[in-house]
């Protein structure tokens, strides 16, 4: 059954150098070698893969593609910040905003888009 497999979060986008670069040097994943370096690039997240290829619908996912649990939301927001990353503010029922961070309960959230419009996220729980 697939529950006993590892999963890839994939990502389409337009510009692959570009993308490489936001996720490589923005995001800090680690960048893997590719097969099809032309078409397709790999990072390690932690003990995660995240796959990124060349696709003319990059960007029309209006959902979260891919979330990262952290242990201090509020310093990864400051960092990504630093780093010219722009949140995004959603307004959900049941939540407060406090920043760039959505407060729901226990559970703090952080959205923003990659460089094709992908929507990202980082949450904490405590």
């Amino acid at each position: 059954m697939l529950g006993q497999h590892d999963a890839v979060a994939t990502i389409a986008v337009t510009d692959l150098e570009r993308a490489k670069a936001f996720y490589r040097d923005i995001l800090g994943l680690s960048e893997e070698r590719s097969e099809m370096p032309e078409a397709v690039a790999s990072f390690r997240s932690g003990g995660s893969a995240v796959l990124l290829y060349r696709s003319e619908f990059a960007g029309s996912n209006r959902a979260t593609a891919i979330t990262w649990t952290v242990q201090d939301l509020e310093a990864e927001v400051e960092r990504l910040g630093g780093r010219g990353v722009r949140f995004e503010h959603y307004d959900f029922p049941g939540g407060e905003r406090r920043g760039d961070v959505h407060v729901f309960g226990s559970v703090r959230n952080a959205w923003f888009k990659d460089p094709d419009g992908n929507i990202l996220s980082i949450v904490s729980v405590s």
